[in-house]
């Protein structure tokens, strides 16, 4: 493949630019470089998936498939539009995972080696973020591309899992798969990689052998968070008031069923204010449905024994009621927040728990917005459309959106997911200073125990066994 001169528009207003880069065969190359840099872009050059202002590409690949954050976002979309609930009257489990791959005796293999036929007969919105992944890594291998772009391959799945996909995708490539790989973790780069092209600001600044554009130094400042965490700005908001003995969430006897399957059952749960907890456990396995019980998203918090911030559930109390109290960070919220807004919209609408803004702000507002957006290096993006952002910057301001009211409760479901280095290194350090400071208390869910600081010492341990979870609480 030969690109030369290539100038594209972005969604943003900038241009993409590339004076020259040509993947060679044998080559195995690797995107990287700072969220919003224009690495995904790139990677749809081979595709001819850019309208391009000028410039020439040549020799692409006939079929080219892509795996990424955003072909699992646009596939929940299509979901979303092909919903026939209010039609029907019934709940529309939309496409079935067996039609998704269907024929399925072509990617029966991958099926086993991935683990997931247990999920054959779900439908594609109910599966975490680990279980679409690997659905739409086992769909695009079926189409068996000329050219297979993996963009962030590892990204939402448990350890095990990362383990067993690293493995078949260094299977595939010794079969001879062409692989092209878009990376923010340099750490999980496969050791196969050859060649790496380093994106910043729009442009390819570093290309060729691995070794040595990794070793650049302006490369190693770019990627790297050496400045010091500024503080956090003042929300004002009312300080909650518990009844003495009440817990922020108290669980009693609960279970989560999804039709003849039951997730878990008989969990006994409190969160006190100013203690930490890590969920930690497999794809699949019931973290994100616990978390939904909380926010309130999971209808079956009515039918199960909570008490959330002084309220026992199902006593007459409205949804906002409980939302004020929490801050949210998460893939679904990422997914559901469609609304046509700009950055500085997203950000305030945390202090009002809305997808979007629907009323007048003030001053005080605004300025509060900016400054969160200062802190996390998009405040030049205020005026743009969320959607105008990279799915990395995407996240990083829905964390500011879920910090600019300083809630009682903070629930990050794995909220470094499509960051870079600098930029996960900055929400890592907003984790442990809030963690000490214990003003706001933290349900953090992560696949990467590395990642979990000192000061959260509660554990709650998911494990699962033929699609049923137990749950294991560690204290201390």
């Amino acid at each position: 493949m030969h690109f030369k001169d290539i100038l594209a528009r972005l969604h943003d207003g900038r241009h993409l630019q590339v004076a020259a880069w040509q993947l060679n065969p044998g080559e195995y190359w690797a995107i990287t470089g700072t969220n919003g840099s224009g690495k995904t872009v790139l990677s749809l050059l081979p595709a001819d998936g850019v309208v391009l202002s000028k410039g020439v590409a040549e020799d692409l690949p006939a079929h080219v498939s892509y795996v990424s954050l955003e072909a699992q976002a646009a596939q929940i979309e299509t979901e979303r539009r092909e919903d026939e609930s209010d039609l029907t009257d019934m709940a529309d489990k939309g496409t079935l995972i067996r039609d998704f791959l269907a024929p399925l005796d072509e990617v029966e293999e991958w099926v086993q080696k991935l683990a997931i036929g247990h999920l054959l007969d779900s439908g594609f919105r109910a599966l975490s973020t680990g279980e679409s992944r690997k659905v739409l890594l086992i769909h695009a291998l079926r189409e068996r591309p000329d050219l297979l772009v993996l963009d962030e391959p590892l990204e939402g799945l448990d350890q095990n899992s990362r383990a067993v996909l690293s493995e078949a995708l260094d299977q595939l490539q010794a079969q001879g798969q062409s692989i092209l790989w878009v990376a923010n973790r340099l750490d999980e780069l496969p050791s196969w990689i050859t060649h790496v092209a380093f994106m910043h600001d729009a442009q390819l600044v570093y290309q060729g052998a691995k070794d040595e554009v990794l070793a650049q130094p302006e490369l190693q400042g770019l990627m790297h968070f050496d400045r010091p965490l500024p503080e956090f700005p003042t929300a004002g908001r009312d300080a909650l008031v518990l009844e003495d003995g009440d817990p922020l969430v108290g669980m009693k006897h609960v279970s989560i069923t999804y039709g003849e399957r039951e997730l878990f059952s008989g969990l006994n749960w409190r969160v006190e204010p100013g203690v930490h907890w890590a969920i930690q456990g497999p794809n699949g396995c019931g973290k994100t449905s616990l978390l939904q019980l909380i926010t309130g998203d999971n209808p079956q918090c009515y039918r199960n024994d909570l008490k959330l911030f002084g309220i026992q559930r199902g006593s007459g109390e409205t949804i906002w009621d409980i939302k004020k109290h929490i801050g949210l960070v998460s893939a679904s919220l990422q997914w559901e927040y469609r609304a046509t807004t700009n950055v500085l919209s997203t950000v305030i609408s945390g202090l009002y728990d809305s997808i979007g803004l629907y009323q007048s702000t003030g001053d005080d507002d605004k300025v509060l917005a900016l400054q969160w957006l200062e802190i996390i290096g998009l405040r030049d993006r205020a005026n743009q459309s969320l959607q105008h952002l990279s799915y990395g910057e995407q996240r990083l301001v829905l964390i500011a959106r879920a910090l600019i009211k300083q809630p009682p409760l903070l629930i990050l479901d794995e909220p470094c997911q499509g960051l870079d280095d600098p930029s996960r290194m900055l929400v890592l350090a907003f984790i442990n200073r809030l963690a000490e400071q214990k003003d706001i208390t933290l349900l953090y869910v992560t696949h990467h125990p590395t990642e979990i600081p000192p000061a959260i010492d509660h554990r709650l341990l998911f494990s699962a066994e033929d699609g049923h979870s137990t749950i294991e609480l560690v204290e201390g």
